[in-house]
């Protein structure tokens, strides 16, 4: 009985054998020719051959590839606590601005339970999902993962899946905390705490299963391109908090009160921290510090960058004056167009993503609010819903190799794509449409959305936390 036979009786693991038969094997094939200078067969092939035979691997930690994602997730952590809140608070009146910074804080705890018991679980459990077939798990996730059962200890691709449920919940944190800029000021906090819990479990889980949930996703089988959240996050919040707006009315004194935010200082801070933070949403999609990270990092400093001077230069224009407000929602346009092409545009692509962003957005958030005169008060339809339309789409264009893209898939046209992008487009924007508007219909019957006049009136900080977000001392 040679070696080899007996490595293959011997009571070892079955990845060990194969790892053994795969080094004893090259020995056998080299050996001879150092030792005895003999004609022996070719050794790469009968190497490679052995290869084949041998047991695959199982996926390997990658301690790289893991510190990147722990830092992405707190990257996007930071980007809601405290970017969003600093920025949607800078643009609201001084009586408000704790209710910013409150909304935003306990939307953070309540979605990081509500991740814990079943969030990460329905968006991203697999169990009955098959590639190019239709059932009920092609929408929604099973309860197999409730409470994280089985996370800790096991791998998604090279990282620990309890980080890559840490990043999830950081991008499930920050969805429905956008919203609270389109109702900001006048917003009940108890119903805002049972619409979002309710709205998260309805519409955030439901959509990212469907776009990211892998093989036999509704929307990813159907070929939606969303790298990082331009639909899961952007469309969907965006849309909800325009039904929103709508629904809760305008504020009191809106069009016949000025209204300006009272703080542009913590509104550019916050701006900035966006900006820092959008890297771990974005390059920390890749869930690997290696190409696609860096590609998703580039592209997003030059269409963000390209975008806060095209808003610039269009009120410049506009209105005479360029100013802080606007270059930081520029900054924060071009952030959300990228999102979903920052894995698959090049940089010209990140151009024409940042151009076109930049300058829809700002009419969507002057012209078209004033023409319909609604009172999104801190423009999350404008910035965010046109925004991650705006990207989506274009990432069909720009994710084809003529623009320095990635290329699209074998035997798919520009053309396809762009209408399969529209698609997710459309499924998005009804879904979370009528199901936010079911939603904000049932609190308001039961709680109420909104609060008194007298409450709105006297500000939310007192009427609504009995406290101020600024003491003048005498």
């Amino acid at each position: 009985m040679n070696i080899l036979s007996r490595l293959s009786t011997t009571a070892l693991p079955d990845k060990a054998k194969s790892l053994a038969s795969l080094g004893i094997g090259a020995l056998a094939v080299v050996l001879p020719q150092l030792v005895f200078g003999q004609d022996a067969p070719d050794a790469v092939a009968t190497v490679a051959t052995v290869a084949t035979a041998a047991t695959p691997l199982a996926p390997m930690l990658n301690t790289g590839d893991t510190a990147w994602m722990l830092t992405s997730s707190v990257l996007v952590l930071m980007m809601t606590i405290p970017g969003l809140s600093l920025f949607y608070a800078g643009m609201v009146r001084t009586k408000n601005v704790l209710s910013v910074f409150m909304q935003c804080f306990a939307i953070t705890a309540l979605v990081t339970v509500i991740w814990t018991v079943y969030g990460y679980s329905m968006a991203f459990d697999t169990t009955g999902m098959e590639k190019g077939v239709i059932n009920l798990n092609s929408f929604i996730g099973s309860m197999s993962k409730a409470f994280l059962q089985g996370v800790n200890g096991s791998l998604n691709l090279t990282i620990p899946e309890s980080v890559f449920a840490m990043f999830q919940l950081t991008f499930a944190i920050i969805t429905p905390a956008l919203i609270i800029g389109a109702f900001a000021e006048r917003v009940k906090f108890s119903a805002m705490l049972v619409f979002m819990a309710v709205w998260v479990t309805v519409c955030y889980i439901p959509i990212a299963h469907m776009v990211w949930g892998g093989p036999g996703s509704l929307l990813g089988d159907l070929g939606v391109l969303d790298f990082a959240g331009g639909t899961v996050v952007h469309i969907n919040a965006g849309i909800a908090g325009f039904v929103c707006c709508l629904m809760i009315g305008k504020r009191k004194g809106y069009l016949t009160t000025a209204m300006p935010p009272h703080n542009l200082t913590y509104t550019i801070m916050g701006a900035g921290l966006l900006w820092v933070g959008w890297f771990g949403f974005n390059a920390g999609s890749a869930v690997a510090s290696g190409d696609l990270a860096g590609r998703a990092m580039i592209g997003t400093q030059i269409a963000t960058a390209t975008a806060a001077l095209a808003w610039m230069i269009a009120e410049w224009l506009s209105h005479g004056k360029p100013s802080v407000l606007g270059i930081a929602s520029g900054a924060v346009a071009g952030l959300v167009a990228i999102t979903p092409a920052s894995g698959t545009a090049g940089p010209e692509g990140a151009l024409l993503i940042g151009l076109a962003a930049g300058v829809i957005c700002f009419l969507a958030a002057t012209v078209l609010k004033r023409k319909m005169g609604y009172d999104d008060s801190l423009d999350v339809f404008g910035v965010h819903a046109v925004g991650g339309i705006v990207g989506a789409i274009l990432t069909g264009l720009c994710a084809d190799a003529s623009l320095g893209g990635v290329g699209l898939s074998e035997g798919v046209s520009i053309s396809n794509q762009l209408v399969i992008q529209c698609e997710g487009v459309l499924f998005t924007i009804i879904y979370t449409g009528i199901l936010s508007a079911i939603i904000f219909k049932l609190v308001d019957a039961t709680i109420g959305m909104r609060v008194s006049e007298e409450d709105e009136s006297l500000g939310l900080d007192l009427s609504s936390h009995n406290e101020r977000g600024y003491v003048t001392q005498s």
